[in-house]
């Protein structure tokens, strides 16, 4: 697990760091650093041939001269910090020759576009869900072929979360195409994918990757509660907590790391138990900063009486646009 990252002359990030837990939150105003974060991360996990120069490029509004690095640091002691300078081709430890290359986590982004989501595939032997969300039908059909168990358990959660709906169908709109169909639990009416709403398929794309047999070391997810009501939120929030604590579900894989960003007050509503998963980003004359939420002097007395959500929607705790 990541216990920080690091950011110096990373475009908006001109020096700071930020803190990560096993499930970690990042709220603010926009244009304060919490996509550029998650972008820099991603950058840090990937093969270095495909990171280019003007993606370690500072912010045009600074010095482009200016070094970029991106440090990752892991809970593991023995494990030395990862570093990405601008320069360099490839992630290499901070601490030892450059020879030694560090392996990477294996992360995923999704920023999940409802049309994306919607489109019909092709199959192929082993899917992936694409950054917006494309291939959804493909990887549904991989489910059901070669996790049957992992299939009938989303059903469950998705009769759960939609009880209008009991069941995910497939369907074959053209030749060596594959779509998926939602299920009405009382008439038996199918819906195919192009005539449901966007918060249904966000609430499916986001059920399909908390279950997912084989999820990747560090999961990173923009605004998770776009499009989707306020009372489902909770279910989002679970489906999150199921992928960073697989053990408090009686699954014995490896936990993975999520990274979310979010302009909810409901669904930071679900951390006030553990403030310290919430990481506030902020806008300053020097650059966009990140802090801990629980690091906040006083904190407890501000939320003594309050949601956390309304705390934070009021300005009191920061992380909120500047008034005009």
């Amino acid at each position: 697990m990541l216990t920080s990252v690091r950011f110096k002359n990373f475009r908006i990030l001109r020096d700071t760091t930020l803190p990560l837990t096993r499930s970690t939150l990042i709220l603010g105003p926009n244009s304060s650093g919490k996509s550029t974060a998650l972008q820099g991360l991603k950058l840090l996990c990937t093969d270095g041939a495909s990171v280019g120069r003007r993606d370690l490029s500072a912010d045009s509004k600074n010095d482009e001269n200016a070094a970029t690095e991106i440090v990752a640091t892991f809970e593991d002691p023995a494990r030395p910090p990862v570093l990405l300078r601008s320069g360099e081709r490839q992630p290499r430890r901070q601490i030892g020759t450059p020879e030694q290359i560090s392996p990477r986590p294996i992360l995923r982004l999704f920023s999940l576009d409802p049309a994306a989501l919607a489109t019909p595939v092709s199959l192929q032997p082993h899917p992936e869900l694409a950054e917006n969300g494309a291939n959804l039908a493909a990887v549904l059909t991989h489910l059901q072929d070669r996790f049957p168990e992992q299939f009938d358990a989303l059903n469950d959660e998705l009769r759960r979360w939609l009880p209008q709906f009991d069941r995910i169908l497939f369907d074959t709109p053209a030749p060596n195409q594959r779509q998926f169909m939602l299920r009405h639990a009382r008439d038996r009416h199918i819906l195919p994918a192009s005539a449901l709403s966007h918060g249904i398929l966000l609430a499916l794309a986001i059920l399909t990757i908390a279950y997912n047999p084989s999820p990747p070391d560090i999961l990173c997810l923009e605004e998770p509660d776009r499009g989707i009501h306020p009372r489902l939120l909770r279910n989002v929030y679970d489906a999150i907590q199921r992928l960073a604590f697989p053990e408090a579900v009686g699954d014995t894989r490896k936990p993975t790391q999520v990274i979310c960003t979010t302009h909810s007050p409901y669904l930071l509503d679900f951390y006030r138990d553990h403030p310290e998963d919430v990481v506030l980003s902020e806008l300053t004359p020097d650059g966009a900063i990140f802090k801990r939420l629980s690091d906040l002097p006083h904190f407890a007395d501000i939320i003594d009486n309050a949601s956390l959500g309304d705390a934070w929607y009021s300005g009191i705790l920061g992380g909120v646009p500047a008034a005009s």
